[in-house]
């Protein structure tokens, strides 16, 4: 179960990159900023997806003992 935490983190450091990435490009170049946006929602999204599984398999093995 740790490395489902880890994932989370992991997926959460990626999405504060990602906005870090778009605010420093908005000016420049802001279709690689619409990239890096698209990268934060979506890891931000996969961190909350693995929380949401890894919750429920937590109430399933307690359930089950």
């Amino acid at each position: 179960m740790k490395s489902y935490k880890i994932s989370e983190v992991l997926y959460y450091v990626i999405s504060v990159i990602s906005v870090y990435k778009t605010v420093t490009l908005w000016d420049e170049q802001q279709t690689r900023a619409f990239y890096f946006l698209g990268f934060a929602v979506l890891s931000i999204f996969m961190a909350l997806f693995r929380r949401h599984y890894r919750k429920k398999f937590n109430q399933r093995d307690k359930s089950s003992q």
